[in-house]
């Protein structure tokens, strides 16, 4: 459950100050501890699960997400459906194509945003109200793309991977995304910016 609220970056805050060290290596194992022995006897067991699989094993993510959502329809479970839906299990499956696959989070007053996209879904666009400003998000999979329409909003701050941009009403920025297995170097030829007035 530490992984499905919290990301490894907060996680290693959270150890940092309570006097722990932190490995992430540790995440997988620990999943793949938990994956051994869990029945999935509840329909939000696969939410959770889906979310801690998404930078790891997308595919498995996907899998029990597709789960997730067929669980009313096809009245999975075996009857329950006419007794009413698994409503958290609705609402998560909408979380996780949110906040999970498009890595959205806010620590610190920026506005953290790291896709990971399963490989079944090729683009996922969603709009976000983030202090009085509406961004547009347009994932792919090379690529970020964050539109901010004109208003009357301060800039507000993004970060990708440690990237972080300020973002003025009628900006267009566009991050090329870092695939799992291309090694996070910190030059900027790994990640270019654009901004479009």
């Amino acid at each position: 459950m530490l992984f499905y609220l919290f990301s490894s970056e907060e996680l290693s805050q959270v150890f940092e100050q309570l006097g722990y060290s932190f490995d992430p290596g540790c995440i997988p194992r620990n999943i793949e501890y938990y994956l051994q022995r869990t029945s999935h006897g509840s329909t939000l067991s696969w939410i959770v699960h889906s979310w801690v699989l998404s930078r790891g094993d997308r595919s498995g993510s996907w899998e029990l997400f597709l789960g997730a959502l067929e669980s009313d329809i096809g009245d999975i479970q075996g009857g329950t459906t006419p007794e009413g839906i698994h409503l958290g299990a609705m609402a998560g499956t909408v979380d996780l194509v949110q906040r999970c696959y498009t890595g959205l989070e806010t620590r610190g007053g920026i506005l953290h945003i790291n896709p990971s996209l399963p490989d079944r879904l090729h683009c996922l666009k969603a709009r976000v109200y983030y202090r009085k400003h509406l961004l547009d998000l347009d994932i792919t999979h090379e690529r970020l793309r964050i539109t901010s329409p004109h208003c009357a909003a301060a800039p507000v701050t993004v970060a990708y991977r440690g990237r972080f941009r300020e973002i003025c009403p009628g900006a267009v920025f566009e991050f090329r995304l870092i695939k799992p297995n291309e090694r996070d170097r910190g030059d900027a030829g790994l990640n270019s910016l654009k901004a479009e007035e």
